[in-house]
């Protein structure tokens, strides 16, 4: 699943608009869809959009042996 898709599923989950949202983490509506088309949000700009969703990002690399990196 991309990016774009989990914001897509997040901002359904929680009734916002893109353009609320991104109003709410401090960008344009058209910044924030190109970022989103282009999928070149940065991890900062997910967590601030988790933490304006009411959620947390995370994203990490787990292996077999349960380590999280």
């Amino acid at each position: 699943m991309t990016i774009e898709q989990k914001i897509k599923m997040a901002l359904g989950y929680k009734a916002i608009s893109q353009a609320a949202l991104a109003r709410l983490i401090g960008m344009t509506p058209s910044n924030f869809n190109q970022k989103l088309k282009r999928d070149t949000f940065t991890t900062e700009e997910l967590n601030a959009i988790a933490e304006a969703l009411g959620g947390e990002y995370t994203f990490f690399f787990e292996f077999p042996d349960g380590t999280k990196i």
